[in-house]
């Protein structure tokens, strides 16, 4: 198989381009999704490891059989890599691979994180203060607006809103997001050469200008009905929290919400009439301990701190979704405190602004449970 790139005695240092290829190798091989290619990983060490292990090596992974093992020799070659970057290229697709310093935090601490993340636009590192958006493609016209204000709202909040792309509540919340001025993530079943549903093609475009599109999907992925259950947890593994608005009790955007409730992360629902079919699955959701949301309001209070804190300023880092809403004066004084206890006379010192108001913004911080008064005249953020 490999022999010829990978002589025994003579193994090259890992370069980065020879990963990406490696790891696009191992991402084209049907059967090789990303639990699997955990336990290989932890096997072999890395993408390389794995392509140079033999058919009975393979075979020592549980869950590796003859067939599969056969198939990331036959399948996993160096040309179908190199022909994969190529389509990457006129595409304008980069590739995030797990491990790396671009690839999202938040997915790492996932059960089973993607190996790759293919892109088309930007992934920046204030996208990590996002909340998804999910529903039932079927919705009414109740469930639309609702999904188009609360993604303008939290756009307007400076969150970013990540959904799937697909009909109905995914795509209002995409275009509340954009008509906000905001940014926007949309995970998507499919590979990046292939748009579906097909007519939000000038959607996608949108996106990929003020957010991007990300799949784990090879570029010529075609849809398949298990792609979409898979990526949905790469939706909620994005996110803080997860809104559902209008998913009945078949809806597919059930699958988030218990991918949510897996991975730790805080799960809302927006109620809808007791009497509709399309409310359902959210009533059961509130019902059994899901949080019920009225407006971006309810959903920026609840987020818990961040696990790190973002930096979206030189002079301002986020560590709660709720400094958010905070006013310009109030956002001032909370930058002066650190989560290291301050002397409060030396806030006094820093601000613009005078000492009255300073006492008075730190009275109203505190009572938004944001900083806390400490003994000794010191002051910390929460």
């Amino acid at each position: 198989m490999s022999d010829e790139l990978f002589p025994e005695d003579d193994v090259p240092p890992v370069d980065a381009e020879r990963e990406l290829l490696d790891v696009l190798r191992l991402n084209l091989v049907p059967g090789v999704g990303p639990r699997t290619y955990q336990l290989l990983l932890e096997r072999f060490g890395s993408a390389t490891g794995i392509l140079r292990a033999t058919i009975s090596q393979l075979q020592e992974v549980s869950n590796v059989g003859p067939k599969l093992a056969m198939s990331v020799v036959t399948h996993g070659t160096e040309q179908a890599a190199r022909e994969e970057l190529e389509r990457m290229r006129v595409a304008n697709v980069t590739a995030i691979v797990r491990g790396r310093d671009d690839y999202p935090a938040a997915l790492e601490r996932i059960p089973d994180p993607p190996t790759v993340l293919y892109c088309q636009g930007t992934l920046l590192k204030s996208d990590e203060l996002a909340v998804a958006i999910v529903g039932s493609r079927h919705c009414t016209t109740y469930g639309r607006q609702q999904a188009f204000r609360l993604a303008q709202s939290l756009a307007r909040a400076g969150i970013t809103v990540v959904s799937g792309l697909a009909r109905g509540i995914d795509a209002e919340a995409h275009k509340g997001a954009l008509e906000a001025g905001g940014r926007t993530v949309a995970v998507c079943a499919t590979g990046l050469n292939t748009v579906y549903p097909p007519e939000h093609k000038e959607l996608a475009e949108l996106v990929k200008q003020h957010g991007c599109l990300l799949t784990e999907s090879p570029m010529d992925q075609t849809p398949k009905s298990g792609l979409f259950p898979q990526r949905n947890r790469i939706i909620s593994g994005l996110s803080l929290g997860v809104v559902l608005i209008e998913a009945g009790r078949n809806s597919g955007a059930l699958h988030t919400a218990r991918h949510a409730m897996e991975q730790n992360r805080d799960l809302f629902a927006l109620p809808g009439r007791v009497d509709s079919e399309a409310s359902l699955g959210c009533l059961d959701l509130i019902r059994d301990g899901a949080m019920l949301i009225r407006g971006v309001d309810d959903v920026l209070q609840a987020l818990g701190p961040l696990v790190s804190p973002v930096q979206r300023s030189t002079a301002e880092t986020i560590r709660k979704p709720a400094e958010l809403q905070l006013s310009e004066q109030e956002r001032e004084i909370l930058n002066l405190v650190t989560a290291e206890p301050v002397p409060i006379d030396d806030v006094l010192r820093a601000a613009t602004i005078p000492p009255s108001r300073v006492l008075a913004t730190l009275t109203v911080l505190e009572m938004k449970r944001l900083v806390r008064r400490l003994p000794g005249g010191y002051i910390a953020r929460y």
